[in-house]
């Protein structure tokens, strides 16, 4: 009975997937395995009967076969850390602490951008009962597979949260009226962006929000990515922005700063304050 109660309750648990999909996992192992297999092929070929050009793609294979399989422990380790079931729990802490600064008014509005499963969403619903909270996404790409509109409203229903929506909408082209939210959020989502200027993504999310909201962004914000993100504060600033913050979640606050090195997460940070 009690083993029943176990399976019956791990049903109904809200499934906020993993920013490293199993399918991606698969196929880098595939491919370190497949590679491994040519390399042993055309090493043994060598052995037999010499050749440039087989001693080439021995070669090359070989390489193959320790970048993919390099990658491949990579990502099982991030997927391990990310995957809300394992111990560390990394995106469940992310998502909380999050959370945690996003305010908003009783009656006002939120919008999370790139809400993926919706946990971010979710999570901020639950701690502004009064407010409701908007998730975004486009659910395109290579993780459509993965999340979708319809996983995260099964997982606000399974979570008992009403005060929360959730609308297709893409971060470089918000489909939102000016100064429409008292609130906006993002997680991990713009350095995903490839080819766009973010600090001018950041630009397009403030657009959004009314006059005296909250921004809360947390993404990998390194200088390669952002560029200089302290003249961008001041540029806010000036613009009329108040308490505008870049906060370090690499030492201690989300994750220590090793942890943050192994991951790949250097660079992570908060961007906070209010219009």
């Amino acid at each position: 009975m009690k083993q029943e109660n176990f399976i019956d309750n791990k049903k109904i648990r809200a499934n906020y997937k993993n920013c490293v999909p199993e399918s991606l996992l698969k196929k880098l192992i595939f491919g370190s395995i497949a590679a491994f297999i040519l390399f042993i092929a055309f090493g043994i070929s060598n052995l037999v009967f010499t050749g440039r050009a087989r001693l080439i793609c021995a070669l090359i294979f070989g390489y193959a076969t320790l970048k993919l399989t390099f990658f491949a422990i990579w990502m099982r380790v991030l997927h391990r850390a990310f995957d809300f079931n394992e111990k560390r729990k990394l995106a469940k802490t992310i998502i909380e602490r999050t959370a945690d600064y996003v305010k908003i008014p009783d009656g006002g509005l939120g919008l999370d951008v790139g809400c993926g499963s919706g946990a971010l969403t979710i999570a901020c619903a639950k701690k502004n009962q009064k407010a409701t909270m908007v998730g975004c996404d486009i659910w395109k790409g290579s993780y459509k597979s993965e999340f979708s509109k319809a996983l995260c409203e099964n997982n606000a229903k399974l979570e008992g949260i009403e005060n929360v929506r959730f609308e297709e909408g893409n971060a470089v082209n918000l489909p939102f009226e000016d100064e429409s939210f008292d609130a906006l959020t993002s997680n991990y989502v713009y350095h995903n962006v490839a080819g766009q200027n973010k600090q001018r993504l950041l630009l397009e999310i403030f657009r959004v929000l009314k006059k005296g909201g909250i921004f809360v962004i947390h993404d990998l914000m390194s200088k390669s990515r952002y560029g200089d993100m302290n003249k961008f504060m001041e540029k806010l600033k000036k613009d009329g922005y108040e308490d505008v913050q870049l906060i370090d979640t690499t030492k201690g606050l989300f994750m220590s700063h090793k942890e943050s090195l192994l991951l790949g997460l250097s660079g992570s940070a908060l961007l906070i304050g209010r219009k």
